[in-house]
């Protein structure tokens, strides 16, 4: 563990129990066939804590449910609250603005609205950054990648092929429509053209799955490979395959309520949640307020978002099924984990757009679930995508390794990691290193830590402090200590995640010393990790930014 206790915190934390489990030396991985692991990275997009069964959620997710059986779940485990910066770590282990985008990725319609022209806010990844593929590559591996790119698409020295990656099939640019992706966000594979002509029956987490089997398969040594299959589901526009939507009806006419109740239940009652938490201070109306046709439509937006994560959840299946064919799968480290928290733009309770748009495929939009179903995914936390209080930081994360992770196997971890830990944890995996120099390039040091021996042993090394800011949202985690503050607000608040991890009793009045310490830890971090000077356009493309929920 890093050193360096902070005098002001050490009388507060005494008598409080830690999040973070005891520290151990890092340990070489090494599996028990002698061979390298494949790996595959498996990222759900505007996916909340509570969706999959795994998490306490009642969407059908046989596949994953069935990974976190035979593998490990880590119960805090963060990410950076928005789709591009939380793809920017974990492609390079760094934070998101040391690599470039600590705001948002460069937009297909407009080259240079997210280029502020200071290191930290440029909109794509910078050359002082190494890719997982471009490490993976230099330890042997196969680089594969399919679905949402999202860290810079204007110049193909930006794109996947140029980062490493062998081969590539998926959505440059933020997001698309599901059904038939239009200009100018479409589908590109390797370095070819853009297209925007598909099937009728085309849907992107299909072609998604399909792809990522198809470079597996195509593979025709024994190399070890590596697989970022990055989904763009469940990210609005809600669209879904009528089937999968048929098999959902009836599950959401009994309202938000209901549903969270049933969740934190679940949650409790598998130990991922504890009794008195209870469940963070509700975003929309009781269920009961509702008139009859807003009930029907709000859980029809519900019934199509399902569906989204279900068939996600079935092109998992997919990969999974060809490894076992392949007789691969004992020995493929495989993590699946969501981008941020469930994602309630454009802030509406009853959720975005008109309900004809839905299942639209020429319509392209925050055409969504909302405030009151967002709120639900998130159980038991507060808030939502894009704020740093858990609702929107807070991913599960499910690990699966059969030859490493024996006696682990469907077991909760509690050990803290962030999604900048996942580049040190497929380099311990693969046996790689990452490098100071690149190409040329002088390389950032990695800020990540390997989950590995953790996850092997159900405790290990983690981070003193965690640290977020995204678009003036920040936050501070210290073992179980969190300050944190939504954009624009003057005064942080402070909760005790052990005892309140929803975060309804703000205790900064009752701790003004540990307040203060935080502020300061926060305050070196900005400045020592390129939060800071955010340019001078920052506060008007922030206000005016022609697509405001294009990620």
């Amino acid at each position: 563990m890093r050193k360096g206790t902070l005098a002001l915190l050490a009388c507060a934390v005494l008598a409080t129990q830690s999040l973070q489990t005891l520290a151990q030396s890092p340990v070489k991985i090494r599996a028990a066939t002698g061979k390298k692991p494949n790996i595959i990275i498996i990222l759900a997009d505007d996916m909340g804590f509570s969706d999959v069964g795994c998490y306490g959620g009642e969407i059908p997710t046989p596949n994953i449910d069935m990974l976190a059986k035979n593998g490990v779940r880590l119960s805090s485990f963060y990410n950076n609250s928005r789709c591009c910066p939380s793809r920017a770590s974990l492609l390079t282990g760094l934070y998101p603005h040391q690599a470039g985008i600590g705001d948002m990725s460069e937009d297909p319609n407009d080259n240079g609205v997210n280029e502020e022209g200071v290191p930290g806010y440029r909109g794509f990844l910078t050359p002082n950054t190494v890719t997982m593929a471009e490490v993976l590559k230099t330890a042997g591996y196969h680089t594969y990648m399919t679905g949402k790119w999202h860290v810079g698409m204007h110049g193909k020295e930006k794109w996947p092929l140029q980062r490493g990656f062998e081969r590539y099939y998926g959505i440059l640019s933020g997001a698309s429509s599901y059904l038939h992706p239009f200009p100018p966000r479409g589908i590109t594979t390797d370095n070819g053209d853009t297209q925007y002509d598909f099937p009728d029956d085309y849907y992107t987490t299909d072609a998604f799955g399909d792809n990522a089997v198809k470079f597996i398969s195509e593979q025709r040594d024994a190399k070890p490979f590596f697989l970022y299959l990055a989904f763009n589901a469940p990210h609005w526009p809600l669209q879904a395959r009528q089937q999968d939507i048929k098999l959902m009806e009836g599950k959401y006419q009994k309202g938000w309520d209901s549903i969270r109740y049933e969740r934190v239940k679940k949650q409790v009652a598998m130990g991922l949640a504890k009794p008195g938490w209870a469940t963070a201070e509700r975003e929309m109306r009781p269920w009961n307020q509702l008139t009859e046709q807003q009930q029907k439509d709000v859980s029809y937006r519900m019934t199509v978002y399902a569906a989204m994560v279900y068939r996600m959840d079935l092109n998992i299946g997919k990969v999974l099924a060809t490894l076992k064919q392949q007789k691969k799968l004992d020995n493929t480290l495989i993590m699946f984990m969501s981008d941020n928290g469930a994602c309630a733009e454009p802030y509406q309770e009853l959720g975005g757009g008109p309900m004809a748009s839905i299942n639209d495929g020429l319509k392209y939009g925050a055409i969504s679930y909302g405030m009151g179903w967002a709120n639900v995914s998130n159980t038991p936390f507060k808030k939502y995508k894009n704020q740093t209080f858990e609702g929107g930081i807070a991913a599960p994360l499910v690990a699966y390794w059969p030859a490493m992770f024996k006696g682990q196997s469907g077991k909760f971890n509690g050990t803290p990691f962030h999604i900048t830990d996942l580049m040190a944890t497929v380099a311990d995996a693969a046996k790689a290193t990452y490098p100071t120099n690149y190409n040329g390039r002088q390389i950032t040091p990695t800020e990540g830590l390997s989950m590995l021996p953790a996850l092997k042993a159900g405790k290990g090394e983690t981070h003193e402090y965690f640290y977020w800011e995204h678009e003036g949202h920040c936050a501070v985690i210290y073992k179980n200590w969190k300050i944190v503050k939504a954009a624009l607000a003057n005064k942080w608040e402070l909760y005790d995640l052990d005892a309140d991890r929803t975060e309804r009793h703000n205790l900064a009045a009752e701790h003004a010393d540990i307040v203060t310490a935080l502020d300061k830890k926060w305050q070196d971090w900005a400045n020592s990790h390129q939060v800071f000077p955010k340019g001078p356009n920052y506060k008007d493309n922030m206000a005016n930014h022609p697509n405001k929920y294009a990620d």
